[in-house]
């Protein structure tokens, strides 16, 4: 059977709609790194201060998506399963932090947190400073990425059958025990996506880290010397150097970036990926 003009017409504009968000979003890639050069990549791998910024930022956007998986996770499970007065409201402000503009982000945190504020007065109390700090990096990387974790993870739990979990407590699973074997493996899918947006998320934020972690001091657990996360530092070399002095530091971290994604991706195609059938699949 042979098509018609109409759907021949139809296929073509979706192909060329969809060719051009990919260009748009392969093109700016590519002239960064035409821009960067090999050289200018390896030389930004050579430097010192670069490597330890990005040392720093996964260490922090690690303890990040940890506490974004403590506490995201269960606030996912009860959106799904649970209906409460005020959930929309509770909806509502999960989807909050995507919408606020992330320089008012650090303002907000700044103020919350400030040394003559009753939580900022509690934080240094328990000896856990928030500005210029990696408790603040962490902070702000919770704030902007953890409404991933808990959308994706709400989504999964809706997908995860119910016929499965009323078989295993029929076989006399208790509600832990459905739980753990059942339906966090079904949803597990969608927690380690979010998981994995949540940490896109916070190493490319930049406005809430100017605000209220700048330049990061020693502090645990980070023991290192002064420095910052690797996307305020690429910001500093545009303000010092332009783009010479960026463009190679920019074109490094969106290597790292994508050898994490990439390995993530070998590591489900290949059997290792926590649920069967694939994260992504």
């Amino acid at each position: 059977m042979v098509d018609g003009p109409v759907p021949v017409v139809r296929r073509a504009l979706s192909g060329v709609l969809a060719a051009s968000l990919l260009g748009l979003f392969v093109l700016p890639v590519v002239a960064l790194f035409v821009y960067a050069g090999g050289g200018g990549i390896v030389a930004a791998a050579r430097d010192a201060g670069f490597r330890i910024s990005i040392e720093f930022t996964l260490l922090a956007s690690g303890l990040a998506v940890g506490l974004g998986l403590l506490t995201g996770v269960p606030l996912g499970y009860l959106l799904a399963r649970h209906r409460f007065p005020g959930r929309t409201v509770v909806e509502s402000v999960v989807l909050m932090p995507v919408a606020i503009p992330h320089l008012v982000v650090g303002i907000a945190l700044l103020l919350l947190f400030a040394p003559s504020a009753p939580l900022g007065r509690l934080t240094a109390a328990l000896g856990i400073p928030i500005f210029d700090s990696i408790a603040g990096v962490v902070l702000v990387m919770v704030y902007v990425g953890a409404s991933y974790v808990v959308l994706t993870s709400e989504l999964a739990f809706r997908s995860a059958s119910p016929g499965a979990l009323d078989a295993a407590r029929s076989l006399g699973a208790s509600p832990t025990e459905a739980f753990v074997t059942v339906t966090l493996p079904s949803a597990a899918r969608g927690i380690v996506t979010g998981a994995l947006l949540m940490w896109a998320r916070g190493i490319s934020e930049v406005g809430g880290f100017l605000i209220l972690a700048y330049a990061v001091t020693p502090s645990p657990p980070w023991g290192g010397p002064v420095t910052s996360t690797a996307s305020v530092y690429v910001y500093n070399l545009y303000g010092i150097e332009g783009l010479p002095g960026a463009t190679s530091a920019a074109a490094l971290l969106v290597l790292v970036a994508l050898a994490i994604f990439v390995t993530v991706r070998l590591l489900d195609r290949t059997g290792f990926a926590w649920a069967r059938g694939g994260w992504f699949s």
